[in-house]
């Protein structure tokens, strides 16, 4: 027989996903933190945009070149992701606080996980966990503190479309970043995110005209939180770590875990950013905050702790032993016997011999 448990000293493929998922919300979290400096500076937020996404583009040109196969395998896919996932959140979100505060932005934004949450369940019928679920209410619920909704509360419909538009960017980042892997034609989640940043860069070029930028202000110095230091250093953090890793690692992630768990674990990245400016820029950090944050690390574990469902796993064709034998348990309900359990993970066990042999 075969065991359904990871060999020792790796890592399964939802705790491998966790620690992705993890590591792409604490990268994008920093993106704000480097970029207020350069605005501060003197750069316009939408040209930051453009330098973050750009520079990520060009980091992986090299990369893009080895994965050339995937843009006759799945042209939709990239150009979808490219439109969408960069271009359409960052426009999306900058047009939107130009209009409405920065906090109700940025909570109507990560709306983008209750949408995604409705969307896998209604648009492609696949079942959610319940986990998934509350997790998703308890961390919007957490924003709403973060971010202090309560400030400054105003009402712009087209500033709040806006914002509902980048929310809905969001799920096709998480969309997109899974159809990947689907179908008869997977693509390396590599390429999707040199791809998408590739077409986004370009996308954004036609927006932002960054030919008006005054560029020059990256060969001198920025101030944080009183501290001078290079302005190229702020820069570089915000494309090698806020949007190389975090990209890579994002949609490596969502592989390994599903859209709704790894869209309620990327709601992570308010917090960061909030903690990140209130350590390296200064900024005050309240006690509705600080309350916020916990619920929203409450919402993020119990969306990963619960047990992906039972369609979903038996479904996907990458399905692993263990996940089926989790399916089986979670197929059985609250008030199953204790025989009934058993058989249920007796069954989940042999489907996931059955997949493994036929590996």
């Amino acid at each position: 027989m075969h065991s359904s448990k990871p060999p020792l000293g790796r890592p399964s493929g939802r705790t491998l996903g966790l620690t992705l998922a993890l590591v792409s919300a604490i990268a994008f979290g920093g993106s704000g933190t480097a970029a207020k400096p350069l605005i501060e500076a003197g750069l316009s937020p939408l040209h930051v945009v453009w330098l973050r996404v750009t520079g990520a583009a060009v980091v992986l040109l090299p990369l893009a070149y080895r994965h050339r196969e995937a843009v006759l395998r799945r042209p939709g896919l990239l150009i979808g992701f490219g439109l969408l996932a960069v271009a359409g959140v960052q426009a999306c979100y900058f047009a939107a606080i130009s209009r409405i505060p920065v906090g109700v932005a940025l909570l109507i934004e990560y709306l983008g996980p209750p949408l995604l949450i409705g969307y896998v369940r209604f648009v492609q019928r696949r079942p959610i966990s319940r986990g998934a679920a509350i997790g998703a209410g308890v961390a919007v619920a957490g924003l709403a503190c973060v971010v202090e909704v309560w400030n400054g509360l105003s009402f712009d419909l087209l500033g709040v479309l806006f914002a509902l538009g980048a929310a809905c960017c969001q799920v096709g980042y998480f969309v997109l970043a899974d159809a990947g892997s689907r179908g008869d034609r997977p693509v390396d989640p590599i390429a999707v995110s040199a791809y998408g940043l590739l077409i986004g860069s370009v996308v954004l070029t036609a927006f932002t005209r960054p030919w008006q930028a005054d560029w020059s202000k990256l060969g001198g110095d920025v101030v944080m939180n009183g501290h001078t230091l290079p302005a190229l250093l702020p820069a570089a953090w915000m494309v090698l770590i806020a949007t190389v890793l975090a990209y890579l690692t994002g949609v490596v992630a969502v592989r390994h875990l599903s859209p709704p768990v790894a869209g309620v674990v990327a709601n992570l990245e308010a917090v960061v950013a909030t903690v990140l400016a209130w350590v390296l820029l200064g900024e005050h950090l309240g006690l509705p905050q600080v309350t916020g944050g916990l619920l929203v690390l409450a919402g993020a574990f119990a969306a990963q702790a619960s047990k992906p469902a039972a369609v979903e796993i038996t479904g996907t064709a990458e399905a692993t032993g263990r996940d089926a034998e989790d399916a089986g348990r979670a197929a059985v309900p609250a008030g199953a016997t204790a025989l009934g359990e058993r058989l249920a993970r007796a069954a989940g066990a042999e489907a996931g011999e059955t997949l493994e042999k036929e590996r």
